[in-house]
């Protein structure tokens, strides 16, 4: 047995689970927050114990050390020193044309994660920080990076490329990337366990504050919603998703907006929120219960856009099995998955409403027995996922 610690280092939060494998078991997880702040937050949860703590936690080094001390704490603690942690696998969003596989962090790994800030800016340099305050920790350690775009790298040229001068594509490497491919990978493999079979065809759809589908063929990703970076395709919490080109150039050419506010506005103040003033889903369907016509309105655009990508995936696969539906909105919203499966009929899917309105933590069917093509909601477990590909390496 191995004891796996799995960092996910955001920009002012640290998300850790220790698993041991390949048994599984996660012995001890939780969360540090508000880094940087006047008042941080670590939230530790073990077999045995659940804490909650505020303390101030001026950086990632210091964050990384409060969850060493609590997974070595003499009461609550599951270790007993930091030796017994052979390796750890950090989550990285943005690995480029450079990393199609998991790997061994060495200094050329950290270099090009440094080099690939511009294309991932709110989520390369936090990842980066937690690889060395790692390394300072655990030195005797393996670090191992899972990048989010491995899984995409599959995409076929027809599908990752856009029909710009070739030039851009062979000099800057701009092209499709993706991202959530360590969910996507995860809830498919899921998928086929489920249905018995490999040879299948599935739309993934990861819906949570960031949203992307998947066309998952035979166990690959052959197309995806998320491109050279995390903004277009579904409508997300705070991001706009797709949009027509024209808009952003008369924004900036006609209304003045510099390209940087255009892209913070593009990011940060659309989609839901730009919609409705809300970016939490609950008190968008809880306003939409109550007559907010805009709420109303932001969930039906959701919806739509997803239902699109659902007939585009199942033309670019030539049918379709299941439909997976993951992460915090895909797993708990029964509203956005029956608002999704409306008159879908004629590719098949077929919901059941009873079904869908249950509340379940295990892998599930929500369609009717009858539907020709599954539905299905799958609890993700990015964490696990990258514990099974960092133990491929020890």
């Amino acid at each position: 047995m191995k004891n796996i610690l799995i960092i996910n280092s955001g920009s002012s939060s640290l998300k850790f689970q220790l698993i041991e494998m390949p048994s599984e078991k996660v012995m001890a997880s939780g969360l540090v927050e508000r880094i940087g702040q006047a008042s941080g937050k670590i939230h530790y949860k073990s077999e045995a114990f659940n804490t909650s703590e505020e303390i101030e936690i001026k950086d990632h080094s210091v964050a990384l050390k409060e969850v060493t001390k609590h997974l070595m704490h003499k009461d609550y603690g599951v270790i007993k020193d930091p030796a017994e942690i052979p390796a750890i696998g950090h989550r990285v969003v943005h690995g480029g044309a450079s990393f199609s596989n998991t790997i061994v962090i060495d200094e050329n790994v950290k270099a090009k994660i440094r080099e690939l800030f511009s294309l991932a800016p709110l989520h390369n340099p936090p990842n980066l920080k937690g690889i060395e305050v790692a390394e300072e920790i655990f030195p005797d350690a393996l670090q191992v990076a899972v990048f989010d775009t491995a899984f995409h790298q599959s995409i076929p040229s027809r599908a990752n490329r856009y029909a710009i001068p070739n030039e851009f594509y062979e000099k800057e490497h701009i092209r499709v990337y993706g991202f959530h491919g360590t969910s996507h990978k995860y809830v498919s493999e899921k998928a086929n366990e489920f249905l018995g079979k490999q040879d299948s065809r599935i739309v993934s759809i990861h819906l949570g504050n960031g949203c992307s589908m998947t066309a998952v063929k035979n166990g690959h990703s052959i197309d995806h919603t998320l491109g050279f970076g995390p903004v277009n395709g579904l409508i997300m919490g705070t991001r706009s998703g797709d949009i027509d080109q024209s808009v952003i150039f008369y924004m900036i050419e006609q209304l003045g907006y510099t390209a940087k506010e255009v892209s913070d506005l593009l990011h940060h103040k659309s989609g839901m929120i730009g919609l409705t003033g809300y970016s939490d889903l609950r008190d968008i369907e809880e306003q939409a219960e109550k007559g907010n016509s805009e709420c109303q309105l932001a969930l039906e655009m959701n919806a739509y856009r997803i239902k699109k990508y659902i007939g585009a995936y199942a033309a670019a696969m030539d049918g379709l099995d299941a439909v997976v539906f993951t992460a915090g909105i895909g797993e708990n919203s029964d509203v956005i998955r029956r608002m999704v499966c409306r008159d879908m009929t004629y590719l098949g899917i077929s919901l059941d409403e009873e079904k869908n309105s249950l509340r379940s933590k295990e892998i599930r069917a929500i369609s009717k027995k009858d539907s020709a093509v599954k539905v299905l909601v799958i609890p993700t477990n990015e964490e696990l996922e990258i514990a099974k590909q960092t133990l491929a390496l020890i």
